[in-house]
């Protein structure tokens, strides 16, 4: 999954891991054509060599808790529970994570944000939760949880990602990694009604954690974030 971040003409882009629904191949290089000139990739320990593999070569590789600037903004590569491989033989080869945004103090219009990327629930979040204090926006993923015997050490369900909102102190959060791909056996609908009930037995307002329909675009700030 790549997300960008902007701030005045520069662009940076931040990618969680190698998985092919993260990177994808196609998608990275033409973004790395884009008018304007090549943003700054922001990628795992490890990763650097098979972007300058594809010609990219404005890249940054980060070890969990490193700190760089990009974009104007102060940006944390942090842990998560997960792992990596492209291939048959490169499994752990490269690492996987999230990401922490956060504008500088002092700035004006102060604003912090994280992106938890592929990850099954663990300590981490609480870690993260005490070193950032907390977070404006969270981005989350919710499914391809089931089965959970099979899942659970890689992908959290939708009441452990409640659970990682909370850990992080989160104002607000959305829901990703679900819909998309098939990628396990919980129906593609189901992650954002379970979503719903999550909220609910956590004692949450109902806006607090949410999702987006397919397209749909929000203004940061808006009192109500309809559902799907």
């Amino acid at each position: 999954m790549q997300h960008a971040i902007a701030r005045n003409r520069t662009r940076s882009l931040i990618i969680s891991h190698n998985h092919y629904d993260h990177l994808d191949t196609a998608s990275v290089e033409q973004l790395n054509k884009q008018a304007g000139g090549p943003p700054l990739f922001l990628v795992p320990m490890g990763i650097k060599s098979w972007m300058h593999d594809k010609g990219i070569d404005n890249v940054q590789e980060l070890d969990w808790w490193n700190e760089t600037h990009a974009s104007g903004l102060e940006v944390f590569f942090v842990p998560s529970r997960h792992w990596s491989a492209r291939g048959i033989g490169d499994r752990q080869k490269t690492l996987w994570g999230g990401w922490v945004v956060k504008a500088p103090e002092g700035n004006a219009h102060p604003f912090s944000f994280y992106f938890a990327g592929d990850t099954g629930y663990s300590p981490d979040f609480k870690d993260i939760g005490n070193r950032f204090g907390s977070f404006d926006l969270s981005l989350i993923p919710i499914g391809a949880y089931a089965p959970e015997w099979f899942m659970r050490p890689q992908h959290v369900n939708p009441f452990e990602a409640v659970q990682i909102h909370e850990d992080v102190h989160s104002k607000k959060s959305i829901g990703i990694h679900w819909g998309t791909f098939e990628l396990a056996d919980d129906p593609l609908d189901e992650p954002p009604r379970l979503l719903k009930q999550a909220v609910k037995e956590a004692g949450l307002p109902e806006d607090a954690f949410v999702v987006l329909r397919h397209g749909q675009m929000i203004k940061l700030g808006d009192a109500k974030t309809p559902g799907p």
